[in-house]
């Protein structure tokens, strides 16, 4: 192909907007208008009847009026029709009524056991190595389709006992994270094979995790170890009684809500009773136990008092659990399953307890006591790891118990010695009026309490009584006790044993005082701050502040007590960034500190305002996010700068502004991302021009046109590998818009940075079979074809854009012109090579869209220019690859536009434009 000249047609850009303008159209009161209310007129062809309704016709304010859908559904609505055919009287849901218990007492004021495992799995930890046993399968024993039902039974008795005889792989030396994620791997197991039909497995596992709850081997983690494992066993339960239960439906009915067993089909009751077979063959106790208990609500299928009778079966069975310690979760489970699904008998929970109080001496026995010895626990560690099942049945026991009851349950305390771990669940768990009216007896029993092993705990009442004291008190009171935590938690560092409560002491105290400017004048709130030694801990704590002064913090502030506060907790977030940190982590630190320093501002001291941001930088300079955000901010207080100026800068804001471009420049290469530089490059430089910094726009835009060789051909996306031609076509598309009104410097020569880029783009390694290249040289055409015009498009406020500098100049446009036939020559060279079987769809795409740049940026009058653009279009068919919708629109385009004045030319363009069918 020969080189063709361009030649830009001149654009009267008033015009063109004004004849992209809709037609506007007079409106008379009363007319229809789209956003009137709409009227719907009920048809009387077809009527739905309606329990309780009577059918009437609406009026409508206009005749003509008529909701469109109904229309067409002729006043069917097929919701109406669903809502009509429903039992107005019928229950919400089926798995409603299954999850209601029709013996269920048990009221919102009842702290449910969901509300307490997370503060368990927070406080029971461990540094220590663990162990677990898992499943390892067997392939033995299998029972086939055509097996008869004895063998099959035979077989997954069989393959239980290969289950008990050592089909377990021991893992040890374990992280307690290591151990939580082998839980939830066993845990998502068994959904997994309940979910493909293999129960024997299921049960398998569930009784594999039930063994783990006689290991007390790490015994500080043991309460945490039995949260983990009741997980499963809950999850467990409510697959075997769902299970059931759809057995129990046909395709017409459903049980009813209060279901009794003669509403349950045999096969339901069979199924039933061969779970809880299956389960009385388990060998060992406390795995037996656990797993009957877990399924304990399945006994209603079966007779009317199956729980009644199992739930005093279940509480001598604990009887033979020898570990004290073991044995009290133990009941703990049986009380939770005992108020889920029979709550009304209470007895069998009393006996729970009783049973408890009898055996409370083993804890001071040899047998504990020797264990202590062997893990090197000290009696005040081990005493606590109680509570959590002590506090649990005591809340259970004590729920809407009578007066007389919880007066003997606190007469038999005394008689065992005012026991300080046993009036400490007491207190936690009897009811507030109860504790009130005997507060001196209480007050007397806790005097003469044995507190051995299980000491008068100062922190945890100091935790306690922060959260009276905030709410209740002035700062005052507490920064006294503040102050006394401090004087107690210090000696010593006893404070690295009491992280947990302490952290909570924080967050009691942050939660209630949301003006921060009184919460950082509490003298000891920062000295209580600084006794969180361990970095993890010290951070967790900064953390919790900075969401709440986000969350809280209305207005902008400048109070130097928060400003120097803040600082130091988000450079102790900062400080904590290493080469190991996650990215997530990361993120979570950038966005916290951003949200401090959106809310810092200093009203028009504009001065301080940058010396804070010159002062976060060098503080924060670990965390991209960050560095990005004080570039953007510094941004825009330049342009602040310039809007109360309103443009005309004087030399004391001049030299400000330059103050601003000069901090964004020398901040952006720091950055690691190389489109987050070249996007703020751009951003700056515009802002640069938008204060009439003309030499250091220039400078911004020349280290962009420097960075494009450096993009790599893959960015990473989110953690993933994307190609980045995309990215760097949008950037440099945007790059276009703005060199458009950038004057020319007058050392550099005609067009000078349109040239750079050029020559920058010319030599970029493209992806082979990519087309973006040509992309972007159309897209640089077009920008040429923009700076020919007598009157730019738009332009920047007191800065004169070459249109303004050159007036027309016909050496300026000639230059222009050279530049537009190189890129030219390039685009049709690209055309030329796409001559090819595979790539004669691209070339006829490339060839319909370089058509389409010509026609609307170039002048064709010109014959040359004109015969291209034929030439064109006949190579967009010529291989039958063409869009023929799109060919045809844009021929019903040209000949419209023919239509228009001083367009009389496309006329005969469009009769040189055939349409070729494909053939």
């Amino acid at each position: 192909m020969a080189v063709f000249p361009w030649h830009s047609r001149g654009r009267n850009y008033k015009a063109e907007f004004a004849s992209c303008r809709l037609e506007a159209v007079p409106l008379e009161f009363g007319d229809y208008h789209p956003l009137k209310p709409i009227t719907v007129t009920e048809s009387k062809t077809k009527k739905v009847s309606r329990k309780g309704s009577t059918s009437s016709t609406s009026s409508s304010s206009s005749s003509s009026m008529v909701d469109p859908l109904s229309s067409v559904l002729d006043g069917t609505d097929p919701l109406s029709m669903f809502a009509a055919t429903a039992d107005p009287a019928a229950p919400d849901s089926s798995r409603k009524r299954r999850d209601r218990d029709e013996n269920s007492i048990v009221g919102s004021d009842f702290e449910p056991w969901a509300s307490k495992r997370g503060e368990i799995l927070a406080r029971y930890t461990t540094t220590e190595k663990l162990s677990i046993n898992l499943f390892m399968g067997s392939e033995k024993g299998k029972a086939t389709a055509t097996s008869a039902m004895s063998e099959k039974v035979r077989t997954r008795l069989e393959e239980l006992d290969d289950f008990e005889e050592g089909s377990q792989k021991e893992l040890l030396n374990l992280t307690q994270q290591d151990y939580v994620n082998r839980i939830e791997e066993l845990n998502q197991s068994l959904k997994d094979a309940w979910a493909s039909d293999q129960k024997v497995k299921a049960l398998k596992i569930v009784i594999q995790c039930s063994k783990l709850l006689s290991d007390t081997s790490v015994i500080q983690f043991y309460p945490s170890k039995f949260v983990l494992i009741t997980d499963i066993l809950d999850t467990f339960g409510k697959l075997v009684y769902e299970r059931i239960f759809s057995m129990c439906v046909d395709n017409r009915s459903v049980l009813p809500d209060h279901f009794s067993p003669e509403n349950v089909n045999d096969t339901a009751k069979e199924t039933c009773l061969n779970w809880f077979f299956k389960i009385a063959s388990i060998r060992e106790l406390i795995p037996r136990f656990y797993v009957e208990a877990s399924i304990l609500k399945c006994n209603k299928f079966l007779s009317k008092t199956g729980i009644s009778e199992c739930l005093p079966r279940l509480t001598c069975m604990i009887r033979g659990i020898g570990d004290p310690l073991v044995s009290v979760y133990a009941r703990a489970y049986l009380c939770r399953v005992g108020m889920e699904v029979a709550p009304h008998l209470k007895e069998s929970l009393n006996k729970n307890f009783f049973d408890f109080l009898l055996t409370f001496k083993q804890i001071h026995g040899d047998t504990v006591q020797n264990q202590l010895v062997v893990q090197g626990v000290e009696l005040p560690s081990y005493l606590p790891l109680y509570s959590p099942a002590m506090d649990w049945i005591f809340q259970c026991i004590s729920y809407h118990a009578p007066e007389a009851l919880l007066t003997e349950m606190m007469e038999r305390c005394k008689k065992l010695g005012n026991n300080a771990l046993l009036l400490n669940s007491v207190m936690s768990a009897f009811r507030a009026e109860f504790i009130a009216t005997r507060s001196m007896d209480f007050i007397g029993m806790i005097k003469e309490c044995d507190e051995s092993g299980f000491p008068k705990d100062y922190v945890n009442c100091a935790e306690v009584w922060v959260e009276y004291t905030c709410k209740h008190f002035t700062k005052r009171e507490v920064n006294t006790v503040l102050a006394d935590v401090i004087k107690h938690m210090t000696p010593d560092r006893a404070f690295e044993d009491s992280y947990p409560q302490l952290q909570s002491i924080i967050k009691k105290v942050i939660a209630h005082f949301h003006d921060f400017s009184v919460l950082f004048s509490v003298e000891k709130f920062l000295p209580f701050l600084d006794m969180f030694q361990k970095e993890s801990v010290r951070v967790d704590v900064c953390k919790c502040i900075m969401e709440v002064f986000i969350k809280h913090q209305q207005e902008p502030t400048k109070d130097p007590v928060i400003l120097n506060a803040l600082l130091h907790v988000c450079k102790t977030m900062h400080d904590s960034v290493n080469a190991l940190t996650l990215e997530d982590e990361k993120r979570m630190l950038a966005y916290l500190i951003n949200g401090f320093i959106k809310m810092v501002s200093f009203g028009r001291d504009f001065e301080q305002q940058l010396s804070f941001y010159v002062e976060a930088r060098s503080m924060f300079c670990n965390l991209e996010p960050v560095l990005v955000q004080l570039i953007h901010s510094v941004n825009r207080l330049a342009m602040e700068t310039r809007k109360v100026m309103k443009g005309n800068h004087s030399r004391k804001t001049a030299a400000f502004v330059r103050a601003c471009v000069a901090y964004c420049f020398i901040t952006i290469p720091s950055l690691v991302g190389i489109f987050t530089r070249l996007n703020l490059y751009l951003h700056s430089g515009q802002v640069a021009l938008a204060n009439q910094c003309l030499s250091q726009a220039d400078a911004f835009f020349k280290a962009a046109i420097s960075l494009i060789p450096e993009v790599p051909k893959t960015i990473n996306i989110d953690g993933k590998m994307r190609p980045s031609e995309s990215f760097l076509l949008e950037f440099l598309c945007n790059f276009f818009s703005t060199l458009l009104i950038v004057p020319d410097h007058p050392e550099h020569g005609v067009l000078f940075l349109v040239r750079e880029l050029l020559n920058v783009i010319q030599d970029y390694t493209w992806e082979d079979n990519s087309d973006d290249k040509i992309r972007i040289y159309t897209c640089v055409l077009h920008l040429l074809s923009a700076m020919s015009q007598e009157t730019y498009l738009y332009h920047i406020d007191k800065v004169d854009s070459n249109d303004s500098l050159y007036g027309g100049d016909t050496k300026f446009l000639a230059e222009n012109n050279k530049l537009c036939e190189t890129v030219m020559a390039q685009i049709l060279e690209h055309l030329k090579t796409l001559a090819k079987d595979e790539a004669l769809k691209r070339q006829s795409s490339l060839g319909l869209s370089f058509f389409n740049s010509i026609l609307a940026h170039g002048d064709l009058r010109n014959n040359r220019l004109n015969q291209l653009s034929v030439n064109l279009w006949h190579l967009a068919q010529r291989h039958g690859c063409a869009d023929t919708r799109t060919m045809v629109k844009t021929l019903e385009y040209i000949k419209k536009r023919s239509k228009h004045p001083d367009m009389g030319h496309l006329t005969e363009l469009a009769l040189r434009l055939p349409l070729q069918t494909r053939t």
